[in-house]
């Protein structure tokens, strides 16, 4: 077995932080194990892992009194603050199964998902009670709730479900994706490899949202996990402006995020990212190398990689992005990996155990022996670095019956350094169906031009692509956006 993420820790770090597999046992782990260390920060206030722990086994007393039955389904809808983390742990250290709703959801979107997932009580921020207005038969409680006495974490079967996710899955229509235990905490393990020391050096900041995979793994479960202290996200573009007073050392941000913060350094210098950050780490959609170019040259390690709701979130990453820009890295450990018909399934404790309620979907998505269908084709290198070359469900056909990955057209296009985003779809021409791109430009690099010559390098850009292409592949229509693509909840080019 590679030891490509073992390696990365110092063999003390990596002995000492042991793979847990429920959440019980890891609230108890990280109260103990780093007791004195600060834990969480509202930006102005900051409370330790002894009083974290304290305060969780108090949400525990609190939820245990609602005389719900243990596995109960129980919903957070809050801002990223101290509340909703403390609720998450605490309902899945007591044996509840936790669902994050986002707090943009619609008032009847809040109704539709708590019938859809039996939610039996929500716990809700103040801002957001008008929205639960509405729902019948399901416990409505303030995210301060807590009792003045403690309860200890539930005794826990690891296959048990622990939390169930929002996703688009991989065929489509948004469903809940259900992690056990186990899986849940084979992602949050995954999250501690990072190059060099990760024991209590870091300073986090919980920018992406707790109910995005990404957001609650990668961005906040990791942070725990190692002992590091967490800072609350309520407001993000009032806590981005606050990057020079909090001083991060890692980032784990998605690219929109990464190209907002590319621009802010442009204009402030780079003492505007606080002068302590040493990483950054960047997933959930396509990450330009422009951007890690732009990092690279200012001292940050820059890594990425590669990740499903169904498959807790990280299944591969690359701490070598200057060396192999456009790869996603390397499978982490505790994995089994298969490219068939160029799809590439997984099998590990990682996996989801199903979306909730719906086994049709579970089945096109799980093989009877366990296998997750990704829905991405892939492809490894000698080396054994991992490639994305398209997603299934976006595949053009061609007259000629031949399949295009629209993904493999878009590569070039994010390689140049004038161009943000770009997406290449089917469409239509003179009544004759081709492949179309929309380009969005990068527009300070073209500031003071007139949108002729802005125009005018697109076009040329995509000759020069079509060059490199068979005929039958060539883009035959071109849009150059004035705005911004539509996007979705994780800032990914919407292709819908």
């Amino acid at each position: 077995m590679s030891n490509y993420f073992h390696d990365m820790l110092p063999k003390e770090e990596f002995e000492r932080i042991p793979y847990l597999p429920t959440m019980g046992e890891f609230v108890n782990w990280f109260t103990r194990e780093f007791a004195d260390m600060p834990a969480v920060s509202d930006q102005t206030n900051t409370i330790t892992y002894a009083e974290f722990g304290k305060r969780i086994a108090r949400r525990r007393a609190f939820i245990n009194g609602l005389g719900l039955p243990k596995g109960a389904h129980i919903a957070i809808m809050d801002r990223n603050s101290q509340d909703a983390v403390e609720l998450f742990l605490a309902v899945t250290s007591a044996g509840y199964v936790a669902m994050n709703f986002p707090p943009s959801l619609p008032e009847m979107a809040v109704v539709g998902s708590c019938m859809k997932f039996d939610i039996a009580a929500i716990f809700v921020r103040d801002e957001f009670r008008p929205l639960t207005a509405k729902l019948q038969g399901v416990k409505v409680l303030s995210t301060k709730d807590i009792a003045e006495t403690e309860a200890p974490v539930a005794d826990i079967d690891p296959e048990s479900p622990a939390a169930i996710f929002f996703t688009g899955g991989t065929t489509g229509s948004p469903k809940g994706a259900v992690l056990s235990h186990r899986a849940l905490m084979r992602g949050n393990y995954n999250a501690v490899f990072k190059p060099g020391h990760v024991i209590g050096v870091h300073r986090y900041i919980g920018l992406l949202p707790l109910s995005h995979v990404f957001g609650l793994i990668a961005g906040t479960m990791g942070c725990f996990y190692t002992g590091n202290l967490w800072f609350t996200c309520e407001d993000m573009k009032a806590t981005v402006g606050k990057l020079p007073v909090l001083k991060p050392t890692v980032l784990v941000i998605v690219p929109g995020v990464c190209d907002i913060l590319a621009g802010l350094v442009k204009m402030y210098g780079p003492q505007f990212l606080g002068g302590s950050l040493r990483m950054m780490i960047v997933g959930a959609a396509n990450v330009p190398p422009r951007l890690v170019s732009i990092f690279s040259k200012l001292g940050i390690e820059f890594c990425f990689g590669y990740g499903l709701t169904e498959g807790a979130n990280l299944t591969s990453a690359n701490a070598d992005a200057i060396t192999h820009p456009t790869s996603i890295g390397k499978i982490y450990p505790g994995q089994e990996t298969k490219i068939v018909d160029g799809e590439l399934w997984i099998k590990g404790d990682n996996v989801f155990s199903g979306y909730y309620k719906d086994p049709e979907k579970t089945a096109e998505a799980l093989t009877p022996d366990g296998w997750l269908r990704t829905g991405d084709l892939c492809r490894f290198d000698e080396d054994g670095f991992l490639y994305i070359t398209g997603r299934i469900k976006n595949l053009i056909i061609l007259s000629n019956g031949e399949n295009v990955s629209p993904e493999s057209l878009e590569e070039p296009f994010y390689a140049d350094p004038c161009v943000r985003d770009a997406m290449v779809k089917e469409d239509e021409l003179n009544g004759t169906q081709v492949i179309a791109v929309e380009i969005l430009p990068l527009m300070p690099a073209f500031e003071g031009k007139p949108w002729g010559e802005v125009e005018a390098y697109m076009k040329a850009l995509v000759d020069k692509i079509n060059a490199t292409l068979p005929s039958t592949h060539q883009i035959r229509k071109i849009t150059v956006r004035t705005e911004d693509f539509k996007r979705t909840g994780s800032m990914k080019v919407s292709r819908i």
